[in-house]
């Protein structure tokens, strides 16, 4: 979802650029590309290029070295046949008659009980049976709760979650992330560098913790070690922009294994995060004492939107976090929904003045 591209037209990828990356990566020993429908398209509920550069890509022997990974569009399903219809598609744009991964895309509430009610399982058990998809899982994008009812209601074989050092209790988290394997789910992880945010822009105070530790890495390097260090973690999905970040990633991998950092860098990388955690603008903590909202606000997601854009944007990056922020958070609950009930207050752990801080969410992003 983040290769290169001629201008600032998403759906105009470097091509060449883009497949020599990708034929370099499986060169030097990458065996999974992660696409998905709307990829590099102009918006979510549109086909996007992505997949078909990927077919092209693995054009000339390569799509034998590989799995490839894509989702079904979960939010634009409206009956039954959909779900039939844009694989088949995808089946097309990817050039291939088998899926190896197949994903229900970006589960959270209500794409869920839509999903439940137009029977997802039978179809992906019927996928699975005619030889279109070899293995069916889920990417995730809600709390903790709704994470566990979706691993143990169907027999998925993998899940995709979000996980880093700043997220560890964020959506599924940790405690999502063991609960999965521990059900025999294989793991994928996204967002290791939280959108690059954890490789650029680093905070000089984060710099220094980092250059006590005797083995010099870059900041991309110690994010990605973190979550390679879990010995739950499967596979590591890392959106890669240029060839040097290619390189930089398979060079990481190479010496990335569980249980490869020691107690002490450990440490520094908690330092690093406590460091982070200061300059939250708003100190919510995710516990989600405040739900339900009355009004269906998902408070802790927008706080945490919030958060990402002091953390780490500015007026000139001001765009790409509109987009998370409208993309991941459905428009029912969004701040605006707030009617002011002071419910959620009432529960606060941390008596954060809610309401008022929501005004601030919608302020920034509505």
């Amino acid at each position: 979802m983040r290769l290169p591209v001629i201008g600032d037209d998403p759906t105009h990828i470097d091509e060449e650029y883009a497949i020599n990356m990708i034929r370099y990566a499986i060169d030097h020993g990458v065996n999974v590309i992660d696409t998905a429908y709307p990829y590099h398209g102009f918006s979510l509920d549109q086909g996007g290029q992505s997949e078909p550069l990927v077919a092209k890509a693995l054009r000339d022997g390569y799509r034998e070295k590989v799995k490839i990974a894509t989702k079904l569009p979960s939010w634009v399903i409206e009956k039954r046949e959909d779900m039939d219809r844009f694989l088949n598609e995808q089946l097309e744009r990817l050039e291939t008659d088998c899926i190896d991964f197949y994903m229900v895309h970006g589960i959270n509430k209500t794409y869920w009980e839509n999903l439940k009610k137009l029977g997802f399982e039978e179809f992906l058990d019927r996928a699975i049976a005619d030889g279109r998809i070899k293995h069916a899982g889920f990417s995730f994008h809600h709390r903790l709760e709704l994470f566990k009812e979706v691993v143990d209601y169907y027999d998925w074989s993998f899940c995709l979650i979000q996980y880093n050092y700043l997220d560890d209790d964020y959506q599924a988290g940790k405690e999502g992330l063991k609960y999965a394997y521990k059900k025999g789910l294989g793991v994928a992880v996204m967002e290791p560098l939280r959108g690059g945010q954890l490789a650029t822009d680093i905070p000089e105070e984060v710099q220094e913790i980092f250059s006590k530790s005797e083995v010099k890495r870059f900041p991309s390097d110690w994010a990605l070690k973190w979550v390679w260090n879990h010995p739950e973690v499967s596979v590591v999905l890392s959106g890669m922009s240029t060839m040097d970040q290619v390189k930089e990633n398979i060079k990481i991998a190479q010496e990335a294994h569980p249980y490869s950092l020691t107690d002490l860098e450990l440490d520094l990388i908690n330092q690093a995060k406590s460091v982070f955690e200061k300059k939250l603008k708003i100190n919510c903590t995710n516990c989600g004492y405040c739900l339900p909202c009355p009004s269906g606000v998902n408070i802790p997601e927008n706080f945490a939107k919030y958060n990402d854009y002091f953390l780490f944007g500015s007026p000139e990056t001001k765009d790409i976090y509109q987009f998370h922020y409208e993309g991941l958070i459905m428009e029912n609950e969004r701040a605006s929904t707030c009617t002011e009930c002071g419910v959620c207050e009432e529960h606060c752990t941390q008596n954060i003045p809610i309401i008022q801080e929501l005004k601030k969410v919608k302020e920034l992003y509505e």
